[in-house]
């Protein structure tokens, strides 16, 4: 049995969870509505203010949709109510990070610059305070979502393992190389 997918989802007050008869479970709570729709073989039940999800057989398919959906669900309730934060860095000399509304406009040490227009699911924010490095700060109720656009952001100025100067998220170790070393006379 899935240890993921056998856990149960609680939903906390104030967030409201509808299965329709195509599979399609809503929820809705205080900061958006998020929807998924659910393999028809994956069973989801809503009980005295309790989600369990579960599964027909132990075919190898069926146990890997059971903990996946469970996975997304709880996500999803937990956007709903909390949502998620993901905060990046800029590390060069020079790299500068601006938005104006859903535009977020990169400096990143080439010949242009680099405008990326973001979803309106996402809330973009940035912060150059003297002395530290630019961040860019990720704000959304869609983890999915959240993850690729600030994955996306990411490779456009991947750090890089000699001087560690990229975009990389806050928290994050890099794994970092000697270089060349001097030469002995």
């Amino acid at each position: 049995m899935s240890r993921i997918g056998k856990a149960p989802i609680s939903i906390p007050a104030g967030v409201t969870v509808s299965i329709d008869e195509n599979n399609i479970v809503t929820v809705k709570g205080p900061k958006g509505e998020l929807k998924q729709t659910v393999d028809a073989d994956i069973t989801v039940t809503q009980e005295d203010g309790v989600i369990t999800v579960t599964r027909p057989t132990e075919q190898k398919r069926h146990k890997a949709l059971h903990g996946l959906y469970r996975s997304l669900l709880n996500n999803m309730v937990i956007g709903v109510t909390e949502g998620y934060k993901l905060t990046q860095e800029l590390v060069g000399v020079g790299y500068r990070a601006t938005n104006t509304g859903n535009t977020l406009d990169l400096v990143l040490g080439f010949s242009h610059h680099y405008v990326f227009q973001l979803p309106e699911e996402i809330k973009v924010t940035t912060a150059s305070e003297k002395g530290q490095t630019p961040k860019i700060i990720l704000e959304s109720i869609d983890k999915q979502l959240i993850g690729q656009v600030a994955a996306k952001i990411r490779s456009l100025r991947a750090p890089e393992p000699y001087k560690g100067k990229g975009i990389k998220f806050v928290g994050e170790v890099l794994r970092r190389k000697a270089g060349k070393s001097a030469s002995k006379k």
